[in-house]
Order: structure tokens, then sequence, then C-alpha cells
């Protein structure tokens, strides 16, 4: 089960190239972010480009805006109990996979960061993984969004993981063309019983 809320950027206002201000589920720190439709052209990803099963993920995007620097966060508290609950996690026996489809347009190096850092009760930072930004070189210098994914165990004492995306304009222009679709922090139960 996704952790996340609103990971596809399928809920709420958008659907244009126009930023929007506010996104269900996350919290705007910086800038404007946009939720891109699939549809929209203009040399914005399509279900022709490299993506997320070719569009099949939904039908909207994240994007940069039009800020130098925009910043989505999501906090979420991990489950008490069951397998992946708190004494899992506090015996080491919980694992975490942080995915999602990184991309930008064309030659441009505008990307985005995906990261997620897990905290303790009193809110201190315990792990942090880092995903992307996915270079113009990494994507052939096309339009296309590219998965990445990191997986580790969920740090002993972590009761909750604050994600963040950050959308940055390298270049000129108006446009932060930092792509997302398909954010999804999933928690695995790793088997190994004390």
């Amino acid at each position: 089960m996704n952790l996340l809320v609103n990971g596809d950027a399928e809920k709420g206002p958008g659907g244009t190239a126009e930023p929007v201000g506010s996104v269900v589920g996350w919290g705007v720190r910086k800038g404007a972010p946009a939720l891109v439709g699939y549809d929209v052209g203009g040399g914005y990803p399509t279900p022709a480009d490299p993506g997320p099963g070719g569009g099949s993920a939904g039908r909207r995007f994240f994007s940069g805006g039009n800020s130098p620097l925009t910043t989505l966060v999501q906090e979420t508290a991990l489950p008490a109990g069951g397998a992946t609950g708190h004494r899992a996690v506090d015996a080491g026996r919980v694992r975490y996979v942080l995915s999602g489809w990184l991309g930008g347009y064309a030659g441009q190096e505008d990307g985005v960061r995906l990261s997620v850092e897990f905290r303790d009760r009193a809110g201190n930072p315990l792990a942090l993984s880092v995903l992307g930004p996915v270079s113009a070189a990494e994507r052939g210098n096309v339009t296309a969004l590219l998965e990445r994914s990191a997986e580790a165990a969920v740090p002993p004492g972590a009761r909750s993981a604050h994600v963040q995306l950050s959308f940055t304009r390298s270049g000129a222009g108006t446009s932060n063309d930092g792509y997302a679709d398909a954010i999804s922090l999933r928690l695995t139960a790793s088997g190994r019983h004390s």
C-alpha cells in the first residue's frame, strides 16, 4: 500500500500547464506547482513519450510550474501496529521502497529531486534517501520520465516519513520543466524474526 496521498497528481485542481495554489495531500513550501495533463501538448510529456506505462499511470503529472524552485512536502505517520508497525520497525524487520518517475524536457537540465527522511517521535531525522534529478543525458536529451527507486531498512525508532519533491529550473525561460509522477512509499516486512 502506498503511504502517500495523491502520489500520481490525479486529485484536485489542475490538468493544464497553469500553476495551482494547492495540491491535495501535499504542502506547497516554495513556488507554485502545476499538475499538467498528458494531453496538454506544447512540448510537455505525452502518453507517447517515455514514462510510467505510456501514460497509463494516469492523466496528469507534477511539474515545477513557472517558479525557479518549487517544493512539495508530505508528512506521513508510519503504521503503529501490524507486520510493519512500530515493534517491527524497532526490531529492524521493516524495509521501505521509495519510487517515482522523474524527468524533464528535451535537452534542458531542469529536474526534480525526490527524497524521504525518516524521523523519530520527536521529529529528529534518522535516515535520508534521495532520488534524482534525472539529467538530460540520462533521458537521451528527449522529453521523458524515468523510473527511480531506493530500498533500505526503515531505521529503528522511526515514527514518520517526510517526503519532498523539489523541482529546480536550471536554465533560461519561465517554465520549471522538472516532471514527476507515480510517487510512492511502501513498507514491507522483511521476514526476519527475533
